[in-house]
């Protein structure tokens, strides 16, 4: 519970008179310059309006933390009110108007007689400012409700003070973190480091009203000046320079603020190097503020006033606001105008530091775990496979054609069947070669008949040219059953079918010697490697590997290299040489067209040259086709 201290009394004393008019404490109350003086002529207004009021008291304190103490008593601030103690408690405690009846002499100090004791709590905002509490002689319950109420719209006026006093404070606070912001956002207007640090300077020495504002950073433990207001050329100011830069120092080494001459109110600390160089160049009031962030302070931030205008805690604490909004903008620029090998520098010492020195365990572990492994690799030696994409070919692939012009009548296969040997693959319509059959077979049936009757009549000229016309029949027949033995078109061989589809096209024509279909054997294949140039060099005959498909990527297939092909094919602006290799055995579910991606085993060789040669090797090419 927030405490009551009703020890501490008003700073100034009313004394208790009854010839106070009502017209001087409305003076009084209109032109109150104090709280306190406030609450004094406000309390003795209501207790004018409110009949019957034995003692008042108006206890105040920080909103919602206390301790509450008195800033009004009513009718004599002499007067001991500690036994409104308990009705103001209650009222904070449960922050709402109460009306308490009090027996004679209930306790210590109060009348010996009945009594009420009106509590009400003071709010604004939401938050609990404090409490009226008054003593009341008794009277009817609807006049205590009056009472109660009486102080209710009363109270507004002294919500009306907190909300105006809380008003300036927001009001206040608005402007210093508007200037706060103005004065940072100079620091992000320019690209370079130099030029954004002596804007900031200048534009803070000129809204502060500051005769010299300095920059400085850190590097080598020391700071080192980088900025300084109105000033481009600072360099030739050695011994101001120098001093300011120690008095950077002192105020980096104590890792704050310091004020010269020092503020009331702030800490003791060292001001040798500022009451130094305010002596020796005449600055009448020196601020330095230490530029941190993430913890590490990385430059000193130092302002110089005449002698009049010292650096109060309001000034102070609106210029550490500014350290802290420009500082780490105005570091990240200076890191980031740095060459680029004074970065790398940096970042490398970093890093050494952090595996020397002290702390940093996790990193110190990651780079020695990092350098066993490099380390392994480097003496580790590994089988080093040359990779290449690979294709199934059907080591044979016969084709089926039509043995003369004719029209499709069946189609029993397509591409992808399993066939057998002597299986028919399609039929060609044979219903003009019947009837042609037919036609000579009728026609040689005359001429025998011709050439028997010509032998009858010993007429041996007759019997020379039909024997002729009998063979030429005959070989015409011979023809035609030919061509209706094979109006079946076969398989030569158990295989699949790898291109073909007449399903769609019965009846349409076909040509002899068209192809209709491609058979494939199911145990006999080639493994066309694709391998790419920059690796065809360690490709030779012989070599085995293995082959892994897309169709069973579980299964390693064994093969061998047998032939590399002088001729290379462009695909995706690179270059690829054929390389034909076996398979050790064949699997029943390997087919023709199949793809995946084959490793042919070279030999063994270091880890680290297995995973770097191929760009090693690209490092070379591109500086041989770089330098002259």
């Amino acid at each position: 519970m927030d405490r009551l201290d009703l020890a501490q009394q008003p700073a100034e004393r009313e004394p208790a008179t009854t010839t106070v008019t009502e017209r001087s404490l409305w003076t009084q109350f209109a032109e109150a310059a104090s709280t306190e003086t406030f609450c004094r002529s406000w309390l003795a207004l209501q207790c004018r309006m409110i009949e019957g009021v034995s003692g008042a008291l108006v206890l105040l304190g920080a909103p919602d933390r206390g301790p509450f103490s008195p800033a009004a008593v009513w009718p004599d601030p002499r007067r001991n009110m500690k036994y409104l103690a308990a009705a103001a408690e209650q009222a904070l405690i449960e922050r709402r108007g109460l009306l308490l009846r009090r027996e004679p002499g209930s306790a210590p100090e109060t009348p010996p007689h009945l009594h009420y004791h009106v509590a009400y709590p003071v709010e604004a905002g939401g938050h609990l400012h404090g409490v009226i509490v008054l003593e009341v002689s008794p009277r009817p319950e609807p006049e205590l409700q009056w009472v109660l109420r009486q102080l209710h719209w009363g109270s507004a006026w002294l919500e009306v003070l907190f909300a105006r006093d809380q008003a300036g404070q927001d009001d206040a606070a608005k402007k210093r973190l508007q200037t706060v912001l103005e004065t940072a956002a100079v620091a992000v207007g320019h690209e370079r480091f130099y030029a954004a640090a002596t804007a900031f300077v200048t534009a803070l020495a000129t809204r502060l009203g500051c005769d010299r504002v300095s920059l400085g950073f850190v590097r080598g433990g020391r700071t080192h000046v980088r900025a300084i207001s109105h000033s481009a050329h600072f360099r030739k100011q050695a011994n101001l320079v120098r001093a300011i830069a120690v008095a950077m120092d002192e105020a980096l080494d104590q890792h704050a603020t310091v004020v010269h001459p020092p503020d009331v109110g702030r800490g003791a600390l060292i001001t040798r190097a500022h009451v130094k160089l305010a002596h020796e160049h005449g600055a009448g009031a020196i601020c330095s503020i230490p530029l941190a962030n993430g913890g590490a302070t990385f430059g000193v931030l130092m302002l110089e006033r005449p002698p009049e205008s010292s650096f109060d805690t309001p000034t102070v604490e609106l210029c550490e606001g500014i350290a802290a909004m420009a500082g780490p903008v105005l570091e990240l620029a200076r890191r980031e105008d740095r060459w680029l090998v004074v970065k790398a520098a940096e970042t490398c010492r970093r890093v050494l530091g952090s595996l020397i020195g002290s702390g940093h365990l996790a990193m110190k572990l990651t780079a020695a775990t990092l350098a066993g492994v490099a380390l392994l690799f480097t003496l580790a030696k590994g089988d080093y496979r040359v990779s290449a994409t690979t294709v199934i070919e059907a080591a044979v692939r016969r084709a089926a054609v039509a043995p003369f012009n004719g029209y499709i009548f069946e189609a029993s296969v397509r591409a992808g069947d399993l066939v057998r040997q002597g299986q028919a693959l399609a039929v060609l319509d044979d219903r003009e070669l019947r009837l042609e059959r037919l036609k000579w077979a009728s026609q040689l049936e005359q001429l025998v008949r011709q050439y028997h009757q010509a032998m009858a009549a010993h007429n041996s000229a007759q019997v020379s040219i039909l024997a002729a016309q009998v063979d030429q029949a005959k070989a015409q027949l011979a023809l035609l059953d030919d061509q209706l033995a094979r109006t079946r078109v076969v398989a030569p061989f158990n295989g699949v079918v790898v291109t073909g589809d007449l399903s769609q096209s019965l009846g349409s024509p076909v040509e002899r010697g068209q192809v209709l279909f491609e058979i494939a054997p199911l145990d006999a294949y080639r493994v066309i490697l694709q391998v790419d140039e920059r690796d065809i060099a360690d490709v030779a005959a012989g070599q085995r590997g293995h082959l892994v498909l897309s169709g069973f990527p579980t299964d390693q297939l064994p093969l061998t290299v047998e032939k590399l092909t002088p001729v290379s094919t462009a695909r995706e602006g690179r270059n690829y040489f054929r390389v034909e290799s076996r398979l050790n055995k064949t699997p029943e579910r390997l087919r023709p067209g199949m793809e995946g991606v084959a490793k042919i085993e070279i030999d063994r060789r270091r880890l680290i040259w297995i995973w770097t040669h191929q760009v090693i090797d690209w490092i070379r090419l591109a500086l041989w086709t770089w330098l002259p």
